[in-house]
């Protein structure tokens, strides 16, 4: 073996040395860099192999190269292990127990407000007996205005008071009875309820409704619960006694109700129902100024009803609603306007607008 073998082997022990003694990551690259790096004594041995006498470049320039190569081989097996062994030690050292509690705890969600609002109603009007029962969002002429006794120049058929729905087919016919749209209300189960059942029937139904509208007190999509009582001897005295009942249950006891003659087109007599202020007295607040709320009247509109009209009960009559064996009400609101009259909320638009300011509130 010659003498510049000789020092390759030597300088390669000296290599793995240092390599088997790395105990961290950082301490095998202080190794390499030592023993590999561009200024330690194998790579400028390489790097003068060209000046060596040509018999011994060949034997030489191979020993040097086979050197480097188990040497860098040596410190990437090395380096697998320092790095899996750290990592089992910083998973130990930054073990977390997952069955403790959260510091700080979670905040608890809560339901929207709408969702409060639509449950509190339910539940009164279920204590009632009526039953709750949903129906679809996009509806037909016929359920959505025909069967409910709206006649064919009622303004709420236009394109600018009812979103049609483009089948593809051209513009919508909105007199035809097939011709979908999204529902206005949610009177269309009304009918759809009565078709379902033979009278007695007390239901309510809650969902979502759409109209072209959007300023502070009107949304493009907002929610409605529509009630309605069928049976025998029923009379205008029970609608306001239910009424009366709902308003006390959601805004107190000292409530009173008024109903006051309007026109709707699937009720006759149609009321507008109107509770006595929970913000003043006569009008006038504590401190002796007039009302916001109830700019001083003294009552604040509520709702809609009335007695349910004979010509939609003849819509149905073939599933046993004979409107001169029975009779019966109907009632519809919006959940938001009872959200916001209960709970103060200034403009409609604020609950849909994920504010966590005021959704923390309720």
């Amino acid at each position: 073996m010659s003498e510049m073998t000789e020092r390759i082997a030597a300088l390669e022990r000296a290599a793995r040395e240092a390599i088997d003694a790395a105990a961290t990551t950082l301490e095998l690259e202080d190794a390499r860099v030592s023993h590999l790096g561009r200024r330690a004594p194998l790579p400028n041995l390489l790097r003068g192999v060209a000046e060596l006498d040509p018999a011994q470049r060949a034997q030489v320039g191979r020993a040097a190269n086979e050197a480097r190569r188990a040497l860098e081989e040596a410190i990437e097996r090395r380096g697998g292990d320092l790095a899996q062994a750290e990592l089992r030690a910083r998973l130990i050292a930054e073990g977390v127990d997952v069955t403790l509690d959260a510091d700080p705890l979670p905040a608890v969600g809560r339901l929207h407000l709408i969702t409060q609002t639509r449950r509190e109603i339910e539940d009164v009007f279920v204590a009632l007996g009526y039953d709750v029962v949903e129906g679809p969002e996009v509806e037909t002429v016929h359920y959505n205005f025909d069967a409910l006794n709206h006649a064919p120049t009622h303004p709420s058929r236009l394109p600018t008071d009812t979103f049609y729905i483009d089948t593809g087919s051209g513009s919508p016919d909105i007199f035809a009875p097939d011709t979908p749209l999204l529902r206005v209300h949610t009177s269309p189960m009304q009918v759809r309820a009565m078709e379902a059942q033979p009278p007695p029937i007390y239901v309510i139904v809650p969902g979502r409704v759409f109209r072209p509208d959007s300023d502070a007190t009107h949304t493009p999509q907002f929610h409605q619960i529509e009630g309605l009582a069928i049976d025998t001897d029923i009379t205008l005295a029970d609608l306001k006694g239910t009424l009366l009942t709902f308003a006390r249950a959601i805004f107190g006891e000292q409530r009173e109700v008024r109903l006051r003659p309007h026109f709707f087109p699937f009720t006759e007599p149609s009321v507008e129902v109107d509770v006595s202020c929970f913000h003043c007295t006569g009008g006038v607040t504590p401190d002796g100024q007039r009302c916001p709320l109830c700019k001083g009247t003294a009552w604040i509109e509520i709702l809609g009803s009335g007695m349910v009209d004979p010509n939609v009960l003849l819509a149905v009559s073939d599933h046993g609603y004979d409107p001169e064996r029975v009779q019966g009400f109907a009632f519809g609101m919006g959940i938001e306007r009872i959200a916001m009259l209960k709970h103060g909320v200034p403009d409609l638009r604020l609950l849909y607008d994920n504010d966590i300011r005021l959704l923390e509130q309720f």
